[in-house]
């Protein structure tokens, strides 16, 4: 069985913790650590960090905390754990970031099309604490587009998934040939070929209405960019791995 480096362990139990403190606190933990959107009065500024180490439900969490004993313990073998810990949580940040900006898109596009409508600033920040809007308003901009800004607007981003694509597309970069096994079906494919697949899916995915459940899809593809970007600036400019020793 693979060793769990530092880093990665300090991370699982840090999941761990927060994870068992929704169990025994509930939604609480929720309103203070997951990442809500900026502008909803449930907003803090230590959530865009806190959100990635809290997890909706025992099969999540068990996903991402196996995904990131198997890919982050090599990459931090590889790097040492300064390095890995910068990697991981700029991932992370890039996943939010990238969510966020989707967010933001949906609901100004809502806000602008209500403003010209005639409504004011206290009827939009109404629709988005009640979901009520005249029926005019409903008719003129359409249910979908309404949907999508109120549910953004109150969003709860949870899980260290953003962080994990990041996670694997290093991976896939340092060790493209490593042989990974499906699970449905069960055969072995290269990383160099998996990651990618698992890139356009969650593109598919967040492009079209055939998500299943409430999956942040462009978070996984933030994650997964802004891996790819710092692979590719470290190799680019021939990273010092010293300036990252202990």
């Amino acid at each position: 069985m693979r060793n769990i480096t530092e880093t990665v362990k300090h991370l699982l139990i840090i999941n761990g913790i927060f994870f068992l403190a929704t169990l025994t606190l509930g939604n609480q933990v929720y309103d203070w650590f997951a990442l809500h959107y900026p502008n909803n009065p449930k907003f803090e500024i230590w959530q865009p960090l806190t959100h990635m180490f809290m997890h909706g439900d025992i099969s999540h969490i068990f996903f991402n905390m196996f995904g990131l004993w198997m890919f982050g313990t090599p990459l931090e073998q590889m790097w040492g754990k300064k390095k890995f810990i910068f990697f991981y949580l700029s991932t992370g940040f890039g996943a939010a970031a990238l969510q966020l900006l989707l967010y933001y898109y949906q609901i100004d596009y809502v806000n602008a099309a209500l403003n010209e409508l005639g409504l004011t600033n206290l009827d939009i920040n109404n629709f988005y604490s009640t979901a009520e809007l005249p029926t005019s308003a409903i008719n003129e901009i359409g249910e979908g587009s309404l949907s999508s800004a109120f549910n953004a607007y109150r969003s709860v981003m949870v899980g260290a998934s953003g962080a994990l694509y990041g996670v694997l597309v290093g991976f896939a970069m340092l060790f493209p040939n490593a042989q990974l096994m499906l699970l449905f079906p069960p055969i072995p494919v290269k990383a160099k070929f998996l990651v990618p697949i698992l890139i356009f899916a969650d593109l598919f995915f967040g492009f079209s209405s055939y998500s299943i459940g409430p999956i942040a899809h462009f978070a996984h593809v933030g994650g997964a960019i802004t891996g790819l970007a710092m692979m590719w600036y470290w190799k680019k400019n021939q990273f010092d791995n010293n300036r990252w020793d202990l």
